[in-house]
């Protein structure tokens, strides 16, 4: 059969094919064509026929060729002018395609606007030079992605569900026409929100328990919601293709849940929301050579079981609310690099914190799983600080600042029985714009937060402790050529360590201040420092709080420049030091 649309024109201006549809059989098809026609095309009675038992598909396959074919969508009816609802036309090529054991779907040149699309098994999204699917700005041309969970909301533009051998492609846009769907108004899920936010928008694309799924070269921009969810699917690429997502509020670029052999690849994400969220147990991930920019983070982490995870020679500017954030409860980490990375003007370099709570009180399977975040190295980091959040220029509205992000430093929280284990820094450098005052050096009651890294520092005075790094609850810490500067003076320790156990310092150089030690340890143990080096004046090279601080050697370094090696407060003794300079 072949399926002619009939067109409706809607009263908002975009006609539907969506409505009816005409069916022509080819016996009639034929019959509407002159004997003459038919003559001079060579074709007989008896072939005439033969056509007319079979029905017509606009990407009919050849014999021996199931599964290459190529469905351009012009040819199901869709007009690509903009205005007509091809939602109809261009499913019809999905399913047709589906049907002859797969091939490829053209998007050709033209605006084709659409509603909610499904993508099915061993189907390639071909999006041509200057092709653009555009989503309908009409909030009932879209629906739930059938078997989507709701979670996060499940309205979406494309979707597909278990499939296998999915691929979107071409240097085309996928473009979700956000803008027709901002109110103002964000989905709540952040922090401290309790209530349900704006969920009834479409993500830009949906897969659920698909496997061998790949993207590349394809523009995606201005989602309603986030750019990309990845859930619960394995053996995925994605390489070369370009998100811009900054219309709307929580406009994510890639957002995974518990994935499998992800592999991500040369690509240019700017957003307005997390960049690279990897919540649940996502494991054998790989993001390589891409570049990203965003309001809130970059690579951030949930609770879950997320392992074996490798991030290298990437590019991070403009980010605010922490690049690299690992924010977890009754969580399984471990083996996460970070290698080779440039972060240029961000606030909260690196944020870690763990709780070993469980943050979901429903959850108790995950409360029966011992709860760890271990085995995390940063190699090759170059980060400059500012010192608070700027808004993007190009982001529509305002967005807030708060107070923890001011004054922001590498962060490492855990809290009270949770540990952090095994963390390294090597070949670190840090420029921080400093201007940190002496209010904020004397906090000494940290607040028992490991949400967001800037939760902790929220309290007045806004900001950390320290410049440089604050540890709380760590063992086994190694610092290996580490280097922390500011612009302008900071009032704060480059460092403080609270109930950290089992460190190694060695080459660390840091800025000081006239009115503070370098270095402030309580509850500290098992600490090594060799071949450090106080770059300015401070008021002391290491100060220890309290009596908990024990096994502490200084082997060399170049301390000419604090006032003294060592100060003790609090209870500290000099027997808890071993000075060798």
């Amino acid at each position: 059969m072949i399926e002619t649309p009939l067109l409706q024109e809607e009263p908002s201006g975009i006609a539907t094919s969506n409505q009816a549809y005409v069916s022509l059989s080819r016996r009639k098809w034929l019959g509407r064509i002159s004997a003459g026609a038919l003559a001079v095309a060579g074709t007989s009675m008896i072939g005439t026929q033969a056509l007319a038992a079979e029905p017509v598909n606009p990407g009919a396959i050849k014999d021996g060729m199931a599964g290459a074919g190529t469905y351009n969508i012009r040819d199901f009816g869709a007009k690509g002018d903009g205005k007509m609802l091809d939602t109809a036309p261009v499913q019809a090529a999905i399913d047709a395609c589906h049907r002859d054991n797969g091939g490829t779907v053209l998007v050709p040149a033209g605006d084709f606007v659409i509603g909610t699309i499904e993508l099915k098994s061993n189907v390639t999204l071909h999006l041509a030079n200057q092709g653009r699917l555009l989503g309908s700005p009409r909030r009932e041309d879209y629906r739930a992605g059938k078997g989507v969970p709701e979670g996060n909301g499940n309205i979406v533009l494309l979707y597909a569900v278990e499939a296998d051998n999915i691929a979107i492609e071409g240097r085309g846009t996928l473009d979700g026409n956000g803008k027709a769907f901002y109110t103002g108004h964000g989905d709540n899920t952040g922090p401290g929100n309790t209530e349900r936010g704006y969920m009834d928008r479409p993500h830009l694309a949906i897969f659920y328990k698909c496997t061998n799924l790949l993207m590349r070269d394809t523009f995606f921009t201005q989602s309603a919601y986030h750019c990309f969810r990845i859930l619960h699917c394995q053996q995925i690429n994605i390489d070369g293709i370009r998100i811009y997502n900054r219309i709307n509020k929580n406009n994510d670029g890639f957002h995974f849940n518990s994935c499998q052999y992800v592999h991500i690849s040369n690509c240019d994400v700017r957003c307005q929301d997390d960049a690279c969220a990897l919540f649940g147990s996502n494991q054998f991930v790989t993001v390589t050579n891409c570049s990203f920019s965003t309001r809130w983070s970059i690579f951030r982490f949930g609770s879950g079981a997320a392992q074996h995870i490798a991030v290298s020679n990437c590019l991070i500017y403009e980010t605010y609310g922490c690049p690299i954030k690992i924010s977890s409860g009754r969580a399984q980490l471990e083996n996460l690099t970070f290698s080779n990375i440039i972060m240029r003007n961000v606030t909260g370099p690196i944020g870690i914190g763990f709780s070993g709570a469980s943050q979901n009180s429903s959850n108790a399977a995950a409360d029966t799983a011992k709860p760890f975040v271990r085995n995390i190295v940063f190699n090759g980091i170059r980060a400059t600080v500012v010192p608070l959040p700027v808004n993007h220029p190009d982001i529509p509205f305002e967005v807030y600042i708060k107070n923890g992000e001011q004054n922001s430093c590498i962060t490492l929280n855990g809290m009270g029985e949770a540990y952090l284990e095994n963390i390294s820094f090597t070949d670190v450098h840090v420029t921080y714009a400093g201007g940190g005052t002496a209010a904020q050096a004397a906090k000494r009651d940290i607040p028992k937060i490991a949400r967001e890294y800037f939760g902790v520092w929220d309290q007045e005075p806004a900001g950390p402790p320290a410049y440089g790094l604050y540890a709380r609850n760590v063992k086994g810490l190694t610092l290996q050529n580490v280097r922390f500067d500011y612009e302008k003076p900071d009032a704060r320790p480059a460092v403080v360590f609270d109930n950290v156990q089992e460190a190694s310092i060695n080459g660390l150089s840091a800025q000081g201040s006239p009115e503070v030690p370098l270095l402030r340890f309580t509850n500290t143990k098992d600490v090594m420092l060799s071949a450090t080096r106080v770059l300015t004046s401070a008021a002391a090279f290491l100060s220890l709080e309290g009596t908990g601080n024990e096994g502490i050697p200084v082997d060399g370094g170049d301390l000419r420049k604090a006032g003294k090696p060592v100060v003790y407060e609090s209870g500290a003794t000099k027997k808890s030091v071993n000075l060798r300079v």
